[in-house]
């Protein structure tokens, strides 16, 4: 066996220990020194050199990438996630002779996940594109399109219930980042469609199982809303915002002087 594999393999073995007792702080330092290592073997992407260890070199940097996918999620880095899903895809799609992984659709799904938190849905419907349709009735992948699905319908509802019945537990991270893009979009139609609303309304509203996860989140989110005698208040959010009156007689006006202008030329 190549020394350097055996090296590699080693410091892997540290790494995926660190990583189940989620001593973090030492998993980054070793992934750093496994990327580093990993651009010594020649039969890796980009140049896909035919080499007698290709296939295990090609597994081992495949697992070693799936985990980086996984500890970027841990440490909440989203910015890492995707660079470490992007070293990883040619995995997937461009080296042959590897087995098939089974952490393939669940990392696939979570990417589309991190598009969808990240309201890049342009990316999302290209990444689903580009998918076997096959890959589809995974569960995995199934979940991120349903989620984007109720989330364009404004279902959400349902895209608050979806994080009872997610595929993979690495997922909780970005549902949790969805629910609160969700709460915030309701609780800026809310303020704008009422003046107050009761504590009881305002939490069946918000899709909060208690009135002190709703009261957490207006002081979190929201301290401009007041609370008083049962009610929530939006006045003074309403009075702080600024009011753009709408030019009625200008628009009149114009549109009258369009319609002026369209019937000379018919």
């Amino acid at each position: 066996m190549d020394p350097k594999f055996t090296e590699v393999s080693q410091i892997f073995q540290l790494f995926k220990a660190a990583f189940v007792r989620k001593d973090f702080d030492t998993c980054i330092k070793l992934l750093s020194q496994l990327k580093v290592m990993l651009t010594e073997f020649k039969s890796l992407p980009p140049l896909f050199e035919e080499m007698p260890n290709a296939i295990q070199e090609r597994t081992l940097a495949r697992d070693i990438y799936e985990h980086a996918v996984f500890l970027s999620v841990k440490i909440e880095d989203q910015d890492a996630l995707e660079r470490d899903f992007f070293q990883l895809k040619p995995y997937y799609t461009d080296t042959y002779g590897l087995q098939p992984s089974s952490q393939e659709h669940p990392i696939l799904g979570l990417n589309l996940l991190r598009l969808l938190v990240q309201n890049r849905i342009a990316e999302f419907h290209t990444e689903l594109e580009l998918l076997p349709s096959s890959a589809l009735e995974n569960p995995c992948i199934k979940h991120a399109i349903e989620l984007e699905q109720s989330f364009m319908e404004g279902a959400y509802n349902r895209v608050l219930s979806a994080r009872q019945t997610v595929p993979h537990e690495i997922y909780v991270y970005f549902m949790d980042l969805l629910a609160k893009t969700v709460r915030d979009e309701i609780a800026g139609c809310s303020e704008k469609a009422y003046d107050s609303l009761s504590i009881n309304d305002a939490r069946q509203m918000l899709l909060f199982s208690s009135d002190l996860d709703l009261v957490k989140y207006i002081e979190e989110e929201h301290p401009e809303w007041e609370i008083r005698k049962g009610f929530v208040f939006f006045q003074r959010a309403k009075e702080s915002a600024p009011c753009k009156e709408i030019p009625s007689l200008q628009l009149i006006n114009q549109t009258l002087s369009y319609a002026r202008e369209l019937e000379r030329i018919v």
